[in-house]
């Protein structure tokens, strides 16, 4: 793992993860090391979860509809999408409401 000045990438948390888990079902740790491996696994699987907390979420902007609504799409690495935002509707909407973007 990193040293304490840099943050981890996801892979290399998900790692310490499992060496972590490994660790604690090998039934050697004493309970003070095993307290230990919980409290950074809790941190880790915290780390993992902000991160692909961001990554959904930047998909969900790629993926934005032309009119402006969120469109969930199922993340395909093959499929190449445009990083342009979509055009904003050439009429603005008819109920009243304000868009900004």
């Amino acid at each position: 793992m990193p040293n304490k000045n840099e943050q981890p990438t996801f892979e290399s948390a998900i790692e310490r993860l499992e060496s972590i888990v490994e660790q604690m079902e090998s039934d050697t740790l004493p309970l003070e090391d095993l307290l230990a491996r919980y409290e950074e696994g809790l941190k880790l699987v915290k780390f993992c979860s902000e991160k692909l907390d961001a990554a959904e979420k930047r998909i969900e902007i790629i993926a934005r509809e032309a009119g402006g609504k969120p469109k969930l799409v199922e993340f395909d690495p093959a499929q190449k999408q445009s990083l342009e935002p979509s055009a904003p509707p050439a009429e603005p909407p008819s109920s009243g409401d304000v868009r900004l973007f």
